[in-house]
This record gives structure tokens, sequence and C-alpha cells, in this order.
């Protein structure tokens, strides 16, 4: 059975490393799916899940990133994210709470710079909430 090597980096820690069949994950120009021997390329990712079918024992493991850049050559993915949260380690209310507040932060913004950071951190927060619901649906 062919598998390739999985990295997923943040700038505080190593969340995953370890064999995988399949590894999909929302590219900038859409969702990506990478089996082994995939082409190489290099592109920048969005917010969402990062779906990882492990090798070892077939289960999926989830990871919420918050944008970053996604590195594959034929053998290692690697997925340097800006934030990486484990699925299991999500926490709705928080993000809802983020959600809200980033909602309120439009509303009340008084430049461009502001409604654009706003606007921003909506998008990670609805890009969060929507990876727990896949990680729930499991």
């Amino acid at each position: 059975m062919a598998t390739i090597h999985v990295d997923v980096v943040s700038a505080e820690e190593s969340i995953f490393s370890g064999e995988a069949k399949l590894v999909a994950l929302p590219g900038e120009a859409g969702e990506l799916g990478i089996l082994p021997k995939h082409t190489p390329l290099i592109t920048r990712i969005k917010p969402g899940a990062v779906r990882i079918e492990r090798a070892d024992n077939g289960e999926e493991e989830f990871v919420f990133v918050a944008g970053g850049i996604l590195e594959v050559q034929p053998d290692c993915v690697t997925v340097l994210a800006d934030t990486a949260i484990r699925g299991k380690d999500l926490d709705e209310a928080k993000a809802t709470e983020a959600k809200r507040l980033a909602e309120e932060a439009i509303k009340n913004a008084k430049s461009d710079i502001d409604i654009a950071a706003a606007q921003s951190e909506l998008a990670e927060m609805v890009a969060q909430l929507a990876a727990l619901r896949r990680y729930r649906k499991k």
C-alpha cells in the first residue's frame, strides 16, 4: 500500500506527523485531495479543515488551519499553518463568541482596514465552526 508522509505544523507546535493514504484540505483555488506520488506543488491554503486518512489504522484526523502554505512532494506533504488546532481541541463556544465579536466589529468599523481585519476574523471563525461540525460528524 502506497503512503505519503504528512507534517502539519503551526508557529506554536507540530500538530501531526505520520503516514497517510490521503490528505484533503482547502486550497486557494478550491478543495485539494493529495494521494501518494502526487505531482509537486506549492500553494496557499484557506481557513478550513485538513482531513488526513491515516495509513496505520485507517482513522481520520481532522485539523483546523487558519490559512498557510501547502508544499507537496511525491512522498511528502507539509502544511505550514498560521494557526492549527486539532479537531478534538476545537471549542465551539469560543469560536461562536469570536464570530459574534467579528460581526460586531464589522458594523462598528471606522476604516477600510478595520473592515478588512474584521472580515478576515469572521471568515476564520466561520471556517472553524464548519470544521468543528465536520469533525463531529465523522
